[in-house]
């Protein structure tokens, strides 16, 4: 199963720079929960079920910078095979001006640690950025200039749907896979909706009468140059960062992820 955890992160880690326009609505510090089922399966490499629960929390300010932890427990089954149980568990901070992001993240698959990744990515004074790994091998990697974090690719595709853009390309690095990984991506992002939300969960009175975008992200290989998609996220996306109606295309199939829990925790806004 090819789950992306800095994916599901990207998709809760609602976050501003310091170098964000002036009239830009604080995020709201935030856990949510969704759960996950299957949507569709075609293909041999399709499971026949799938069934778990993504927890994101989001902390911080955009003086203080960005702290998410995320954790990702699903039951797949397989065609003809055993069922297994996959619990991904990460933890990140972004400072507040997107210049460094510390990344850690553990997938285990029935209770048996598989993958480990701990890192630093940073950009220099010119703008290139240099990722230094700790895990699972050590190493320092220098890439272009242009990427962005996380918290900055959610900043730039919530200016672009206030400003009424379609379309965002954006280099960006989120320290899945193996840690150094960057991605192309492509969103695009639909007309502002007012309606309330359908899950009662999101009918809070933080979001009430708050505008909120549907976008989809694509991922695409950044080094191989990839045309074709490695996957496709699709969410309702609120002016305060907050997430909801999750789907994640993989090709062969694609999950859902309805909201099912939402704690506000505050406007997020600086204290200082």
């Amino acid at each position: 199963m090819r789950f992306r955890q800095s994916l599901l992160a990207a998709l809760a880690l609602p976050a501003l720079s310091a170098g964000a326009s002036a009239d830009t609505m604080p995020f709201a510090a935030h856990r949510a929960v969704y759960d996950l089922s299957l949507l569709s399966a075609t293909g041999r490499k399709a499971p026949e079920s799938v069934s778990g629960r993504i927890i994101m929390e989001f902390s911080g300010t955009a003086c203080d910078g960005y702290v998410s932890n995320f954790r990702l427990v699903t039951d797949v089954q397989q065609a003809e095979a055993e069922p297994h149980v996959i619990d991904v568990r990460s933890t990140a901070y972004e400072d507040a001006e997107g210049k460094t992001f510390n990344f850690k993240s553990e997938t285990k698959v029935d209770q048996i640690t598989t993958d480990t990744v701990d890192g630093k990515a940073s950009h220099a004074s010119d703008g290139a950025m240099v990722i230094d790994l700790t895990k699972p091998f050590a190493a320092k990697i220098d890439r272009d200039k242009g990427i962005v974090f996380p918290t900055e690719h959610m900043r730039y595709i919530l200016n672009a749907a206030r400003e009424g853009k379609k379309l965002l390309e954006v280099q960006a690095f989120d320290g899945s896979e193996t840690g150094e990984k960057i991605f192309n991506t492509l969103t695009i992002i639909g007309a502002a909706i007012a309606a309330p939300a359908d899950e009662k969960p999101a009918q809070i009175d933080a979001l009430k009468g708050m505008r909120r975008w549907p976008v989809t992200i694509s991922y695409f290989d950044a080094v191989k140059r990839e045309t074709q998609a490695q996957y496709i996220a699709s969410f309702d996306l609120y002016e305060n960062g907050i997430s909801r109606s999750l789907k994640l295309d993989y090709g062969d199939y694609a999950l859902k992820g309805d909201m099912a829990e939402l704690t506000y925790m505050g406007d997020g806004a600086c204290k200082k």
